[in-house]
């Protein structure tokens, strides 16, 4: 499967631009507590909505 930025809402309403293979615990960026992706073994798994592929 191909790799792709994601534009994600997170839980607490806000958006942020994740990679969609990421192999690092990604955080949201206004909240530091909450996780928005995790690695697992290729696809991340995504904690919040997905607004549209990017590129």
């Amino acid at each position: 499967m191909k790799a792709k930025f994601l534009l994600v809402k997170t839980k607490s309403g806000h958006e942020q631009v994740v990679f969609s293979h990421t192999s690092s615990i990604v955080r949201s960026s206004e909240n530091p507590e909450e996780i928005i992706a995790h690695p697992a073994g290729g696809r991340a798994i995504i904690h919040g909505d997905i607004v549209k592929e990017l590129g």
